[in-house]
């Protein structure tokens, strides 16, 4: 079993011009993050696009990078569904075929109370061995799980292991931490308080702007953990711009993918009913890509 722990990009969906996804370009995706030496990744989470693809394509996205990974970095499926027969199937199969962990949220239509969200994220993770990882986040399930609820299920399903915090609240976060220590280890899941996250106990980040700088989330990441905070400091107000691009445009995923395409890596456009970037979108991610020195083919 690997360690979970690091900055892990939760990687795009690429796709080709006439919408149908683009396994090739996953691979390469892949071995890129792979060469620069990220702890981990993640696809079929929210920024690959999970709740736009057919059954078969997300076994297709999880098959391809438990394949191109080979065992060499931890690899994480995102395996929610809206209900707990989906999303055991979906946990099984990642299981089965060699990913090494599962990323678990709740349902995110039926907005679920606290002893639904229970029952379900326990019904999942006893279904396998593998290690899961829940995520909260109100801003896509609509509901921010209690912080009992993520202590208690954490303390009665062994391998319930991780959690990817992402309402935004940093006391929140402090509090799974501090609290569930030896049942629980907290991943910041917010972009724009991921130094905070670590400071206050986060062993690990589920990036969106991984995918953009990879090396520089890892080395934010490594300086955090190494109390070098001088240089934790300088990395983060360097790429705190493209966190907060990322976290307040609503368009993360357009902006991933833009980006991915700028640096000769495999983007493409997104599903409907979102839109590309507009003009002053696009031209405010080249700036903040210069800014970073992020080549641009």
């Amino acid at each position: 079993m690997k360690k979970l722990e690091g900055a892990y990009p939760v990687l795009v969906t690429p796709m080709k011009e006439n919408g149908e996804i683009n396994l090739d370009g996953l691979r390469q995706n892949i071995e890129y993050f792979i060469s620069v030496n990220v702890a981990g990744i993640v696809v079929n989470g929210s920024t690959g696009e999970f709740v736009s693809l057919t059954k078969e394509e997300r076994i297709q996205i999880t098959e391809t990078a438990v394949e191109q990974v080979g065992g060499r970095i931890p690899l994480v499926v995102g395996t929610a569904a809206e209900t707990t027969d989906d999303a055991i199937f979906y946990t099984k199969h990642a299981e089965k075929v060699g990913a090494d962990a599962a990323l678990l949220i709740n349902s995110y239509y039926a907005h679920p109370k606290d002893e639904e969200i229970y029952e379900h994220f326990k019904a999942v993770a006893t279904s396998v061995k593998f290690p899961i990882m829940i995520y909260n986040n109100p801003f896509t399930s609509g509901v921010n799980i209690g912080t009992d609820t993520i202590l208690q299920v954490a303390r009665d399903v062994e391998n319930i292991t991780h959690i990817k915090e992402s309402s935004g609240e940093i006391g929140k976060l402090r509090d799974i931490t501090r609290k569930g220590k030896g049942h629980i280890q907290t991943f910041c899941g917010s972009d724009d308080l991921a130094l905070e996250s670590f400071l206050v106990g986060a062993t690990g980040w589920i990036s969106v702007a991984g995918n953009i700088a990879p090396r520089l989330v890892t080395d934010l990441y490594n300086s955090a953990v190494n109390h070098d905070f001088e240089k934790a400091w300088e990395i983060y107000d360097r790429i705190l711009p493209l966190c907060n691009f990322i976290e307040g445009s609503g368009k993360y995923v357009q902006i991933v993918k833009r980006a991915m395409d700028l640096q000769g890596l495999a983007g493409g456009p997104s599903r409907k009913p979102r839109l590309p970037l507009t003009k002053e979108e696009d031209t405010k991610l080249q700036e903040i890509l210069d800014s970073l020195l992020v080549k641009v083919k």
